[in-house]
């Protein structure tokens, strides 16, 4: 197999041969607001190499023979702002394609000079009616960061206002709100995780299933989200998958420690080049670097696979239609006779067989009804599903030693959406945007356990007792109305209005939306946002089943209500110099109606959401929980100019509750404060400068995470881990530290249409010794502090053509 690979590669270099060494810059150019194509937009290519094009009927525009390297392009249109864009990568493997919005001038017409490689600013979201709290991430920041394993989640860990909770797995922290408040969508429909080995109600995994291969320019928000954002608390990746080259057959194979095996094909799909394929598949041998003894958190071998794509039919007499559509699965056994007394994931005395998988496919119609108006509807199904099975080894290494099995789960969720909006731009100076999703849940949810349960078949085994045991369904429905006002070229207004309906329980919702930019001299801006958000809560707790008489179940959780959240957020944002931005934001969130036990007590369900499971214990809760969260954050960023982006995010926050008992303490993600430095060199080599060689790096700093200890007498007399609730979050590991350094090459092909990239990411240069947790231990009957991963090598090589 070796062999035969090395060969293919081989012939991939000098097969695909040919003479010249140029390159393509093409794409469409539209009106940002109404998505009308823009025809006649003049597209200038400035620098050492100058040259023009415009854009045709369909908005589509081509630039010939372009030089390899960062080339930057200026494009206009009369009435409307123009925009500069910069740092546009070309490389001999690949044509670029750029998608570019342009809006219609209020006033006087003012140039508009994008300080990053996207077709918009990194400080602006692609959803133009997010004005606060958002921001555009790109295919290249996600490979481009140290420490980042080309996981979209982690590189939000490097922007102000997040943290992850822990090495292991990538669910983020969003100004101290629990990683279950975070909303996935793709393609403008919600979706069920999307990592491997995710378990029912979490948002996060150990490893990102979502292929950054595969993303165009997508938008992250952080707080007081548009109106068309909900049933989420605390943040939104919206991602878009990007469309094939329509003119040409374009292939990359790409092999990497974590993302594994990878084969990429994109080109059109007929003669008439109106359409599109993209599809790429990955396939795991991180099990190798298990072998070999590297520390991934486990000695257990994990293999993991997942596909994704998009077929882009090209505009028609009935619009314009796209499929699109991902799907992974994930699996690993965990042999306690094989593991070591710090592993993160499981214990010395069972043996858990754990399986994950999940899908989406969706259809998406564009139809532009006039030059002012569009209707968009998007349909999708999607299943998700995770299987755990747990045996347990009694008297261990004893002459009678035997096992049982101890757990049983098989949840198997399918969700059927529809999601359908109208947008409508009035004018210049004001556009709207109403629409409607619908979510048909159909939950088949199984688990059952028998630890620390009684004995009373007398079988010598502890007896059986469900905890979930759901066959029904459940519809979400959605609805809201927003609009973006611009009352001059310095002050925008945007106000909305979301509702939001679970059938299963009745709950209802109304939430206001508003948030106002004030540009208040060139380079210098006010905003100031509010939003209203609700959140239903994760399956896991709302379906929980408690045994209120001997053999008699019901659903004591089933009532509960949203969990309500107030955002209020006011930032400052400057450019202070040429490719310099610096940004400050605080923030208040008021958190209500959080689950909480009818007695007294300080569990609260804020606190749950970044681990595989939910507590299974907690029967009858009430919405009576009360929280907050309040912070400031500082962005210092340089955009990559010159060779060289820095990148300096700080946050000090403080994130409280209170249970039933009334006694205000630190959720379980009030770490206090963050700091990421990065920075990266680019340096050109080679005699025509078309090479590359790549410096990047990270330091993180942050607050230790608070814990609640461990009652070691308890846990001792009982055989399993007992808390001191009492004392909730009243400890707080060390502080957490890690620096990575990423090196890299990129070289194109002086005789072919063919490029390489290689990195090499060692992650946790120092080793330093994170507390990944503190827990009791039944094999050594005593407290051990287990530390997150260590030490790791990280690459990846990648081959286009």
């Amino acid at each position: 197999m070796k062999k035969l690979t090395l060969t293919l590669l081989f012939v991939f270099s000098f097969v695909i041969g040919m003479l010249a060494q140029k390159q393509v810059i093409k794409g469409t150019v539209q009106d940002k607001q109404s998505e009308t194509p823009l025809i006649g937009a003049t597209i200038e290519l400035l620098g050492e190499q100058v040259k023009g094009t415009s854009s045709d009927i369909d908005g589509n525009f081509r630039l010939e023979e372009v030089d390899l390297g960062r080339r930057t392009i200026r494009v206009s249109y009369i009435g409307y702002d123009p925009i500069t864009i910069p740092n546009i990568v070309v490389t001999a493997g690949k044509e670029v394609i750029l998608n570019i919005g342009l809006e219609e001038a209020v006033e006087q017409l003012e140039e508009v000079v994008v300080k990053a490689s996207e077709s918009v600013g990194k400080d602006k979201a692609q959803n133009e009616m997010a004005t606060i709290s958002a921001r555009t991430f790109s295919l290249e920041e996600v490979n481009r960061f140290s420490g980042g394993r080309s996981d979209v989640a982690r590189l939000a860990g490097n922007f102000a206002g997040v943290s992850t909770a822990d090495d292991s797995r990538n669910d983020i922290v969003i100004r101290g709100n629990s990683p279950t408040g975070v909303l996935w969508r793709l393609e403008g429909i919600p979706i069920p995780n999307p990592n491997h080995f995710s378990t029912l109600g979490t948002t996060g995994g150990p490893v990102s299933a979502l292929n950054p291969n595969l993303l165009r320019n997508s938008d992250f928000l952080t707080s007081a989200f548009p109106a068309e954002y909900g049933n989420a608390l605390a943040g939104v990746f919206d991602l878009n998958f990007r469309s094939g080259n329509k003119d040409k057959y374009e292939f990359m194979v790409q092999v990497g420690a974590v993302s594994g095996i990878e084969v990429m094909a994109e080109g059109p799909l007929n003669k008439n080049h109106k359409g599109s394929f993209l599809v790429a598949g990955r396939y795991s041998f991180v099990s190798i670097a298990s072998d070999l003894g590297l520390p991934i958190g486990t000695n257990a071998s994990p293999n993991y696979q997942d596909i994704g794509f998009k077929i882009d039919f090209g505009n028609g007499p009935a619009g314009k239609f796209t499929l699109f559509g991902m799907a992974g699965r994930s699996d690993i056994d965990f042999l306690g006779a094989e593991l070591e007394e710090d592993d993160l994931f499981a214990a010395e005395d069972e043996d858990a067989f754990a399986e994950s998988i999940f899908g989406v496919i969706g259809l998406k119609h564009n139809y532009l009804i006039n030059n002012t108006t569009y209707a968009r509807t998007i349909i999708s199904a999607s299943v998700s599903g995770n299987e755990y099975n747990e045996d347990r080894y009694q008297n261990l290494n004893q002459e009678d030693e035997f096992k049982f099995r101890i757990v049983e789960a098989d949840n198997f969720v399918q969700r059927f959406s529809l999601n359908s909006y109208i947008n409508k731009k009035f004018n210049a100076r004001f556009t709207a945007r109403a629409g409607f999703l619908i979510e048909r849940f159909q939950n088949d949810i199984f688990t059952r356990d028998r630890e620390d349960r009684p004995d009373l078949d007398d079988d010598g085994l502890p007896d059986w007792v469900t905890i979930f045991d759901f066959n029904e369904g459940s519809t979400m429905l959605q609805a809201y109305a927003q609009g973006q006002y611009k009352l001059s070229r310095k002050w925008v207004l945007n106000t909305g209005l979301h509702l939001q309906h679970l059938t299963l329980n009745s709950t209802f919702a109304l939430e206001p939306r508003a948030a106002v930019n004030w540009n208040f001299s060139p380079g210098k801006a006010l905003n100031l946002g509010y939003g209203m958000h609700h959140q239903e809560q994760a399956l896991p707790v709302l379906l929980l089943e408690e045994e209120v008489s001997p053999g008699v179940f019901e659903q004591t959780n089933k009532d509960l209500e949203f969990t309500r959240s107030h955002h209020f957020v006011l930032g400052y944002d400057w450019k202070f110099a040429k490719d310099w931005r610096a940004k400050i934001e605080t923030y208040y969130q008021i958190i209500e109606n959080v689950p909480v036990e009818p007695l007294a007590s300080s569990f609260s369900l804020l606190n749950a959401g970044a681990d595989f499971v939910f507590p299974d214990d907690r029967f009858g809760l009430v919405n009576e929980g009360t929280g907050y969260n309040t912070g400031i954050e500082l962005t210092i960023e340089k955009f990559f100019s010159q060779g060289f982006y820095s990148l300096l995010t700080a946050s000090l926050f403080d994130s409280k509750y209170e249970g039933s008992d009334g006694v205000e303490r630190s959720t379980a993600f009030n770490n206090q404060y963050v700091l990421n430095i990065l920075a990266g060199k680019e340096f050109k080599v080679g005699k025509a400068r078309r090479n590359a060689f790549t410096l990047d790096t990270k330091v993180t700093f942050a607050g230790g995470r608070p814990y609640t200890p461990v009652n070691l007498e308890a846990s001792q007399m009982t055989g399993r881990e007992i808390l001191l609730e009492e004392l909730a979050f009243s400890e707080r590991f060390d502080p957490y530290f890690r620096w990575d350094f990423k090196m890299g090459f990129q070289i194109n092909s002086k005789t072919a249409k063919l490029s390489h990239q290689f990195y090499f990411d060692i992650q946790n240069v120092t080793n330093n010794e994170n507390v990944f947790v503190r827990r009791y231990n039944r094999v050594t009957n005593q407290v051990n502090e287990v530390n997150q991963i260590g030490f790791f090598p990280d690459f990846m090589y990648r081959l286009q053509f």
